[in-house]
Parts: C-alpha cells; sequence; structure tokens
C-alpha cells in the first residue's frame, strides 16, 4: 500500500480534548495505517515547559520577551526537522497558533509565522481547530478536575471562551488548509473519525512532493 504520511496540527483552548485527539489520530488505522503491534510515532507539544527547569514553567507558547530568540530558533529547528524528514508522520498537539494566542493576551504582541506556514504548508501540514459550546466547558472541566494535577487553571472558564474566540480569528488568517471540529459532546472517537474522513477526502494522507 501507499506510505502514509499525514501531518496534523492540533490547535484550540484547555478543555477542547487536544491530547487525548492526539493519541487517537496517532494510533488510528485511517491515518497512520493498520498495525499488528504497538509501536512510537512522532507526537509533540507547544505546549511543553521546555525553557525552565520547574513545573508548569514557560515553553513555545508562553515565552518571556527575554526568551524570543530562543523560542524563534525553535520553532525554526522543529521546521527544519519536519522537512528533513517529510515522509513521515506528525501530530503536533498546539503550535504556532496557540503562541499567537498567548502571546497577543499576556504580551500584547503578535507573530504572524507567515515564514512557518509557508514551509509547514510546503510538507502537507494541515491544520484541525477543535471547539466547544460555552455551556459545554462546564463538563468538560468537570472530567478535567478528575486527573489535573493543577486544577486551579481551569477556575475562570470565560478565560477560555475569550481565547477561544481569538483563536477562531487566528485560524481564520491561517495559509494552512484547516478543518473545526465541534467536541461539546466530548466524544473524541467521533471526532477522529471526522478529521480521518477530512484528511482522506482532500489527498492529505500521502505525500504529493
Amino acid at each position: 500500500m501507499p506510505k502514509m504520511c499525514p501531518k496534523i496540527i492540533l490547535e484550540g483552548t484547555r478543555l477542547t480534548f487536544k491530547t487525548d485527539l492526539a493519541f487517537a489520530l496517532n494510533e488510528h488505522p485511517r491515518i497512520v495505517g493498520p498495525r499488528k503491534y504497538r509501536y512510537h510515532s512522532p507526537l509533540i507539544s507547544g505546549e511543553w515547559c521546555v525553557f525552565t527547569n520547574f513545573p508548569w514553567g514557560r515553553g513555545l507558547i508562553n515565552f518571556d520577551p527575554a526568551e524570543e530568540r530562543l523560542a524563534m530558533e525553535t520553532y525554526a529547528t522543529w521546521m527544519r526537522l519536519f522537512e528533513l524528514q517529510k515522509y513521515y508522520s506528525w501530530v503536533i498537539d498546539r503550535f504556532h497558533i496557540s503562541t499567537r494566542a498567548f502571546q497577543l493576551q499576556h504580551r500584547e504582541k503578535d507573530y504572524e509565522f507567515e515564514w512557518l506556514e509557508d514551509r509547514l504548508k510546503a510538507v502537507g501540514f494541515r491544520l484541525v481547530f477543535l471547539t466547544r459550546t460555552e455551556e459545554s466547558f462546564v463538563e468538560a472541566r468537570e472530567r478535567r478536575l478528575k486527573v489535573s494535577a493543577k486544577p486551579d487553571q481551569y477556575d475562570d472558564l470565560s478565560y477560555f471562551h475569550r481565547e477561544q474566540a481569538l483563536m477562531r480569528r487566528l485560524v481564520a488568517q491561517s495559509k494552512l488548509p484547516t478543518l473545526e471540529v465541534d467536541i461539546s459532546d466530548n466524544d473524541v472517537p467521533a471526532a477522529a473519525e471526522r478529521v480521518a474522513d477530512w484528511m482522506e477526502s482532500t489527498g492529505a494522507l500521502y505525500a504529493d512532493y
């Protein structure tokens, strides 16, 4: 069978089950092909706190102004890695849209990332924007509080409402082919099928470069 090498960026505010969907897609036979045994394939996240040596620190999304050069070099390094290994599958749980949203909200600075999107598009990346209705955030928070190590980050749901509106505007500006998936029903398997349908129908499962 032809080699499958889809490339997917999942974006959305917290409580939209991005990580759950990332794991589901990374093992979905319609996305990565049938497997007779389990093995690891790339699943990365811009939300990793890699710039500080303590939990809940800073990273590619929430970097301080003094870390801007470090963040941009990290983006350039990831991008070069994608280009060097373009005939493979990549699933990214939050990336440059999340960076733009956070930096606009907390630093009042925008990073347009046109250079990054041009290169992401050239190697076949697609953008999936996960959203939910405002009322559905309540149930999503209750589910998350059962497992969260930092529950206070979910105290103010209005923050997520505002961030989702901002991210919708930023996603609309993206050059990448985009699918919006409403996860209000909390049905991750169904969301994975929607993404698989879209990737298949748009020819995004195989490399055409």
